[in-house]
C-alpha cells in the first residue's frame, strides 16, 4: 500500500531490483539514484549474458509520480517519443519489453530506457545552438504530423491561473506578502491574456503541435563530435505538451537581452534550415516566462511534503522568495510591455 504522502517511501534497492525481475531483467546489485525531483530515477547494471544485457549492459528506471499523469497520457508520452525515435530524432525513449513500454510493480507505474551519457551542451559556441536549433526543427516537423488526444497543453489555465489559484487559497505564501504577490501576479496573467495565442476566440493563427515542452539546458545532454552519436540527444519527455514551436527554444537562451538575441538568431539559423518559424511566436516569449514562473512556484509548494523537495530548494517559500518573486513578476510585466526579440 503506496503512502499518500510520501509514494516513493517504498523505493528500496530491493524494491528496484524486484521491478526489474518482473520484466525478466536482473540487475547485478549496483544501483545508482540519478538526479530527479518530479519523478525518481534509478541506473541499473544488467547481470551479464542475461536478457537485454548485451544490448544495454545499464538500463534507466524511471517511476512515475503517482496521480500526476494517467496511464493514457504516459502512453502518449511513450508513443510520441517512439515515434521521434524511429524518425531518427535523437531523443531518449523507453525500452519495449514484453510487448508494452510502461510497467507497473506494487502500485508504482516505470519505464526503462537505455543509459545514453552526455555532458551539458556549450550554449556560448554557434555550431552548438545552431545543431540543437536544427534537431529542435526534426523534432517539431514529427511533432506537427499529429496532435496529441490526452497530454495537456501550455495554455494560460494550466500554467498560470489555476497554479495561482490553489497558491492563494491554499494558503502558502506568508501574509506580509500575499495581497502583493496577488496583486502583481493577477496584473502580470491580465497582460499574458491579452496575447492572442493565449485567448482561442479571438482566432490566433499561431500553429500548436507536440512539443518536449521543457526543453532547457538539462534535458539536453551533448556527445562530443569524435564519438558515436555525436551531437545533441533529448531526455525526460515527461512534460511534453501541445503548445507554439517557440516553448522549446526560449527556455535554451540565457544571458542579457543582448546576448539572448544572439542565441536566439543562431538557434532559428539552424531551425530554419529544415523548418519554417512563424516569426509572430517571437512575441510569446515573455508570456511563457511569466506563465512558467507562476508554475513553477504552485509546482514546489504542491510537493513540500515529499522529502526531497526541502532539502533541493532550500529557502522556498520565505518572505524573501515571495518579495524575489514579486520583484521578477514585476520586471516580466514591463518585459512584455516592450518590444520582443527579433531574430
Amino acid at each position: 500500500m503506496l503512502d499518500a504522502t510520501h509514494p516513493f517511501s517504498v523505493l528500496t534497492p530491493y524494491f528496484v531490483l524486484d521491478a526489474l525481475a518482473c520484466l525478466g531483467l536482473y540487475g547485478d546489485g549496483r544501483l545508482m539514484a540519478l538526479n530527479s525531483y518530479e519523478n525518481r530515477v534509478y541506473l541499473a547494471h544488467l547481470e551479464p549474458g542475461t536478457h537485454l544485457a548485451d544490448a544495454h549492459p545499464a538500463v534507466v528506471l524511471k517511476f512515475y509520480r503517482p496521480g500526476r499523469w494517467s496511464v493514457a497520457q504516459i502512453d502518449e508520452e511513450h508513443a510520441f517519443s517512439l515515434e521521434l525515435m524511429s524518425a531518427e530524432v535523437p531523443v531518449v525513449g523507453p525500452l519495449c519489453i514484453q510487448g508494452r513500454t510502461l510497467h507497473e510493480h506494487d502500485g508504482l507505474h516505470f519505464s526503462v530506457s537505455p543509459r545514453r551519457g552526455g555532458r551539458s551542451p556549450e550554449f556560448g559556441d554557434a555550431e552548438t545552438l545552431e545543431w540543437i536549433g536544427r534537431f529542435l526543427a526534426r523534432m517539431h516537423n514529427i511533432g506537427a504530423r499529429a496532435q496529441f488526444s490526452h497530454r495537456p497543453a501550455v495554455d494560460l489555465t494550466s500554467y498560470g491561473t489555476q497554479p495561482r489559484e490553489w497558491l492563494l487559497s491554499d494558503g502558502r505564501l506568508p501574509l506580509e506578502v500575499e495581497r502583493a504577490w496577488a496583486d502583481v501576479s493577477q496584473q502580470a496573467l491580465d497582460l499574458v491574456s491579452g496575447f492572442d495565442y493565449f485567448s482561442p476566440a479571438r482566432g490566433c493563427s499561431v500553429a500548436s503541435l507536440r512539443l518536449h515542452a521543457d526543453c532547457h539546458i538539462g534535458n539536453i545532454l551533448w556527445t562530443p563530435t569524435d564519438q558515436p552519436g555525436a551531437g545533441p540527444h533529448f531526455v525526460d519527455m515527461d512534460d511534453c505538451r501541445s503548445g507554439p514551436a517557440v516553448q522549446d527554444l526560449w527556455m535554451l537562451l540565457s544571458g542579457e537581452r543582448v546576448e539572448r538575441q544572439q542565441q536566439l538568431g543562431i538557434l532559428l539559423d539552424g531551425y530554419e534550415q529544415v523548418r519554417e518559424f512563424d516569426r509572430r511566436e517571437l512575441a510569446l516569449i515573455e508570456p511563457l516566462r511569466t506563465l512558467r514562473m507562476i508554475h513553477y512556484s504552485a509546482w514546489v509548494a504542491r510537493r513540500w511534503e515529499d522529502p526531497a523537495f526541502p532539502a533541493a530548494f532550500e529557502g522556498f517559500g520565505t518572505p524573501d522568495y515571495w518579495r524575489g518573486q514579486i520583484h521578477t513578476l514585476t520586471e516580466q510585466i514591463e518585459a512584455m510591455q516592450t518590444t520582443p526579440l527579433v531574430a
